[in-house]
């Protein structure tokens, strides 16, 4: 038991503590981890390894109440809860408050109400058809390619339309990823697998598990990896001036925003992803992820090696990767790079995902190219809802952070792509200052 936790009995005969946060908080290092979820005290330290979304994301909350994030990434709360049971070693003590941290108690039982009135509404269950159509539509698209190129030939027009109709699995993937489809987990995550695996060659637990701490903790340095820049570039406004400060300069990075044009959009999934890929599924033996993943290269140069060569071939997944990844780039990052990126503060579930996340108008074509990621507040307030009910719910977000004085921000596609710059370069402009005068 942690230092100075007075013993009661638990439900099931077990000795249980009553904590206080000050012991929880003290619990947060990476071989002594402890969380709280409704009040109940549990010591992650040994089954965090094995936490089927990966041991990070789960780490990121060590010290700290995950009640609010622990609801928003399970389906089914009640069925998670099984697992917890041994790992619960006491409880709250009855002084202390269900927040940590001086969070807003209004916001988050104002959230909860939201959450429930999502549930009631049926905002939470998934149109198969939605799916299947989706799906079929990508799958037909995949054929069309190939079609195309096998019935009018190898022209560069037609190869970059091949290129261009083979972008936009990666959305559903990522639906599956989120368990967002089906009420089984293992019927999502056996889709997954698929789209990722055999359709892009990618892999599924590698995604994942950098994808959920992004949900976790969105924008906060050394928790979020999408903000791991990499010292390539600097972000946000309190990471340029400490790079300044210390005289850090890996980069000219007042020209930031002009070499990412060039490094950013072009290289991150046909070098960076593509590399870290292979290294994981390797150094974790994952060897299902990689036969998925082997399955779609020993498809696509069956497919293609006929039409174009092998080293054809191999140009064409080339050039369909690094369209993909401007693809990508422009859509992740226009949502979250001009926001708020910071060290660790705290805050509760609306508060750090708003501060953190920003909304493109809605419009047929803006829900078709970003897979409804236009809707990125609501999907990263509920991770879990299918994406055709993100319009649904918006308009009740957007009351409660009217009601809590919370910015909500929608712009069009074209002042997101364009504060993808802007922010770029007043941060590069912040770390010249920094490095100049202080």
């Amino acid at each position: 038991m942690g230092g100075g936790g007075q013993l009661t009995e638990a439900g099931e005969g077990r000795a249980a503590g009553v904590y206080t946060w000050e012991e929880v908080q003290s619990h947060c290092n990476r071989n002594d981890q402890w969380l709280v979820i409704d009040r109940k005290v549990y010591n992650i330290s040994q089954w965090a390894k094995r936490h089927p979304g990966g041991f990070r994301i789960i780490s990121h909350y060590a010290g700290e109440d995950a009640t609010e994030a622990f609801t928003a990434f399970h389906p089914d709360v009640k069925f998670v809860q099984k697992f917890l049971k041994p790992l619960q070693i006491g409880v709250l003590a009855a002084s202390e408050p269900s927040q940590d941290r001086d969070k807003n108690v209004a916001i988050i039982q104002d959230f909860h109400s939201l959450r429930m009135q999502a549930e009631s509404e049926g905002l939470f269950r998934a149109q198969p058809l939605f799916f299947c159509l989706h799906l079929g539509h990508i799958l037909l698209l995949e054929a069309l390619a190939w079609l195309i190129i096998w019935l009018w030939g190898t022209s560069w027009t037609l190869t970059l339309l091949c290129s261009i109709l083979q972008s936009q699995a990666g959305w559903l993937q990522h639906d599956f990823g989120h368990l967002s489809v089906f009420k089984k987990s293992s019927w999502n995550h056996m889709l997954q697998k698929f789209v990722i695996g055999h359709v892009k060659g990618a892999s599924a637990n590698w995604w994942n598990h950098r994808h959920f701490q992004h949900h976790a903790k969105p924008n906060i340095f050394s928790k979020d990896p999408d903000v791991n820049m990499l010292h390539v570039f600097v972000v946000g406004a309190t990471q340029p001036v400490e790079y300044g400060i210390k005289k850090i300069k890996y980069m000219p990075y007042h020209h930031q925003h002009q070499y990412f044009l060039l490094v950013g959009p072009p290289l991150l999934i046909p070098v960076y992803f593509h590399i870290q890929i292979i290294r994981t599924m390797i150094s974790r033996h994952d060897w299902g992820d990689l036969a998925w993943s082997m399955s779609f290269y020993i498809r696509y140069l069956c497919c293609y090696i006929p039409l174009y060569g092998l080293l054809g071939s191999v140009a064409l997944i080339s050039f369909v990767r690094f369209l993909e990844s401007h693809w990508f780039v422009w859509v992740t990052q226009m949502n979250h790079l001009p926001m708020d990126i910071d060290h660790e503060k705290h805050r509760d579930w609306l508060t750090m995902q708003l501060q953190a996340t920003c909304n493109i108008e809605q419009s047929l074509f803006n829900d078709w190219f970003s897979g409804h990621l236009n809707f990125q507040i609501e999907h990263h307030l509920f991770p879990t809802m299918p994406r055709h009910n993100y319009h649904r719910v918006a308009p009740l977000v957007h009351a409660l952070c009217e009601k809590h004085g919370i910015p909500y921000q929608v712009k069009t596609m074209w002042q997101g792509l364009a504060d993808v710059i802007r922010s770029l370069k007043h941060s590069g402009d912040l770390w010249l200052d920094a490095y100049l005068h202080k």
